[in-house]
């Protein structure tokens, strides 16, 4: 029984798999179980991903809200033509993107899906720089 789901339960879903929270949290995690969770290095990706992860959640958020209410405001609300010498032109108006930024709950699970991804990888298959070598991509070792 096949059933097709709408695009537009799918589009969040691969939102969550290919965003830059993901890379960067099983990027700490990776560097964190291959060089140890109190190295230095390991401190600057886990800087990294608090930085993006409260950009995520609160400031990009907050712009798209507030693109929303600016959306929302009545369209005479401001002059079409500031220049008056170009009346010719019809306004074009363009609505300000409103989907900016996650919630919390996107937040978190896509902070949890980049270890949850990286970590087996490490584990199963091996470090990227390992199998770049062992494969002759990399003429180091």
């Amino acid at each position: 029984m096949a059933r097709d789901w709408p695009a537009e339960s799918v589009v969040p879903l691969l939102e969550l798999i290919e965003d830059e929270r993901n890379v960067l949290t099983g990027t700490a995690a990776g560097i964190g179980w291959q060089q140890g969770f109190d190295g230095g290095l390991f401190a600057l990706a886990a800087t990294m991903c608090f930085v993006v992860l409260y950009d995520a959640a609160g400031v990009r958020r907050a712009a798209g809200i507030t693109a929303q209410r600016v959306n929302g405001l009545p369209d005479g609300l401001w002059d079409p033509h500031p220049d008056a010498s170009k009346d010719d032109a019809a306004p074009q108006f363009k609505p300000l993107k409103e989907n900016l930024g996650h919630t919390r709950l996107e937040v978190l699970i896509g902070a949890l899906l980049g270890p949850l991804v990286a970590l087996p990888g490490l584990v199963l298959v091996g470090s990227p720089l390992v199998l770049a070598q062992h494969w002759g991509l990399l003429p180091i070792g």
